[in-house]
């Protein structure tokens, strides 16, 4: 049976249509037009949304945990109830982010990753892969990871994680300055995986280098990168400047400064920027200590630190849309385009983070604030 779906407005998100009717079919987009121009099936399930707007499902592509619950647990119940947490803020799809650790805990929670993305998913935020952050990055940007398990880049190593992975690793953040990165850069780029810049102290040689050997993103811009300086720009200098890196940023006013991240804004644009949580365990749960990977993390408000340093977020990707429009007045559809396409295209897919015939039928309903009022999962209600 189809579905139909009605609504104000629809940001697809490159463009918005007045009164958009989607048909959706067997999980997939069949058709969306204006009702000026399009008729409503009769013989359709209808659900009308008169006074909101409706956008492609958000993708969260590195995101550790939530409702109480981090990825790294070994636990199917756990990675269900955080998918439903996400699936309230609108996110339909993520790649569940790993945290440095000792390598055998790292192999066995990616084995486990891997086996969990081939589960049957109703009502539940849809993992794309993982995200490897680290254990590939500097000691002097390391944040909160672990120093004793941090390791030198080999494509020995990468390989070993990849097939525990089952070949399922999306992005990988790396510092491109560290020995033997270049050349793992190269291997893993091969094979598909988005090669990120981030937790780097690189000079700007150093950066250019890592983006000639195939890295193409940057991880939570600002946060565990050497400063911007006037004159040795740095890692941050390149991916402010360079058009062809898309980069990412935790937009929860903490993390960075709305004023800055205007500046962020400004630079990448909205086709190169992109929004993540860094969410922890954590996220919806309020103030007390919480897990992220192996160590405790102390939550505050909107702070989450472990021995004084910022360890990941209680953001949900729904409210960094908000905090852009509120932060920077862009606009709706260009805030929701850094949650939804730019997203897909950092991971190389077309069938999601947009609403167009032969994409997946992942669509999130919103109020004019910005507020999730409906989540769909292949055109089903959720």
């Amino acid at each position: 049976m189809k579905t139909v779906i009605t609504a104000r407005l629809a940001f697809t998100p490159a463009d918005s249509i007045d009164y958009p009717v989607i048909v959706i079919e067997d999980g997939h987009i069949v058709s969306i037009g204006s009702r000026v121009s399009t008729n409503v099936p009769g013989d359709a399930r209808h659900h009308d949304y008169p006074d909101s707007f409706v956008a492609p499902g958000f993708i969260d592509i590195h995101v550790h945990g939530g409702a109480g619950h981090d990825v790294m647990q070994h636990s199917d119940d756990a990675l269900a109830n955080m998918e439903r947490h996400f699936l309230k803020h609108g996110v339909t799809s993520y790649c569940p982010t790993t945290v440095t650790a000792p390598m055998d805990a790292t192999l066995q929670a990616l084995e486990r990753l891997a086996i969990s993305q081939n589960a049957t998913r109703e009502k539940r935020a849809k993992p794309l892969g993982l995200h490897l952050e680290g254990p590939f990055i500097s000691h002097a940007r390391r944040g909160v990871h672990p120093p004793e398990s941090l390791v030198e880049p080999s494509i020995a190593l990468f390989e070993k994680m990849w097939h525990a992975a089952q070949g399922r690793v999306s992005v990988m953040t790396v510092a491109p300055e560290l020995k033997g990165a270049l050349e793992m850069i190269r291997a893993a780029s091969s094979r598909g995986v988005c090669i990120s810049l981030g937790h780097s102290d690189a000079n700007l040689a150093q950066a250019k280098a890592g983006m000639e050997a195939g890295a193409r993103h940057a991880t939570h811009t600002f946060n565990a990168m050497r400063p911007l300086d006037h004159r040795e720009p740095g890692v941050l200098g390149e991916v402010l400047a360079d058009p062809r890196i898309t980069a990412d940023v935790i937009a929860d006013g903490v993390h960075v400064h709305p004023d800055v991240l205007k500046v962020f804004l400004r630079a990448k644009g909205p086709e190169g920027a992109v929004l993540i949580t860094d969410a922890i365990s954590a996220t919806g749960m309020g103030d007390g200590r919480f897990k992220l990977g192996g160590f405790d993390v102390e939550v505050k408000g909107d702070r989450c630190e472990h021995e004084g340093r910022l360890a990941g977020s209680v953001l949900t990707l729904d409210r960094a849309v908000r905090n852009i429009i509120h932060f920077s007045g862009w606009s709706m559809k260009d805030s929701v385009r850094l949650a939804t396409l730019n997203p897909a295209r950092v991971l190389v897919r077309n069938d999601i983070g947009v609403l167009a015939p032969g994409a997946q039928a992942d669509i999130v309903v919103l109020s004019p604030e910005g507020n999730v009022q409906h989540t769909f999962i292949g055109g089903a209600a959720a």
